[in-house]
């Protein structure tokens, strides 16, 4: 498999899940703002959409979908339990996650890192990832993870998305559960991997 990342994206979601996962794989740099890869090659040519991540697989099938990546990464070792089986309740609760970080977080965080996005537009966006981010916290309360006790897919996510707060003026000191959820999930060897396969950690 080749995972096609740039630094600090939300490629960094199935990127910790491959370490997470234990698969042999390749991650290949493709900076959104050069889209480049380490060789000159265009990245548009592997993929036409041109954003990351981009999952592509031995025999030549691609994924190109965050949620979709990383619960196709889960299924190939289901002993690691990064997703509960299919079909179960608890996989639909995973799913609901995975949309709610997607739709909710990760689209809510995107214009505030587009240099002419309206200060308007701006404050609004902010004001609605911290009424967002005030929920999870309280879904966070008395967990270790947002499933439970067991680390899945949409921790990576999540984790990865949060990360961002401290890139665009959006302080996370005010949510202690999401602190230290952080705190847990940033401690995990597979995501120390993946952040220091970025560049994210010395």
């Amino acid at each position: 498999m080749k995972l096609y990342y740039s630094p600090g994206a939300c490629s960094l979601s199935p990127h910790i899940a491959l370490h997470e996962a234990g698969l042999a794989f390749e991650a290949i740099p493709a900076p959104t703002k050069t889209h480049k890869l380490p060789d000159g090659t265009d990245y548009y040519t592997i993929n036409p959409l041109g954003y990351v991540p981009y999952l592509t697989l031995d025999d030549g099938r691609s994924l190109h979908e965050g949620p979709a990546i990383v619960q196709y990464i889960a299924d190939q070792v289901p002993a690691k339990n990064l997703a509960p089986a299919n079909g179960t309740y608890e996989r639909y609760k995973l799913q609901e996650w995975l949309s709610f970080i997607g739709t909710e977080l990760h689209k809510t965080f995107s214009p505030l890192f587009v240099p002419t996005t309206h200060p308007d537009t701006k404050a609004a966006a902010t004001e609605r990832l911290h009424s967002r981010l005030k929920w999870v916290d309280s879904e966070l309360a008395g967990k270790q993870y947002l499933m439970g006790d067991t680390f899945t897919v949409a921790d990576g996510y999540l984790f990865t998305v949060t990360n961002w707060g401290q890139y665009v003026g959006v302080d996370l000191a005010s949510y202690p559960n999401i602190v230290a959820y952080r705190s847990r999930v940033a401690a995990r060897p597979g995501v120390v991997a993946a952040m220091k396969a970025e560049g994210l950690l010395k």
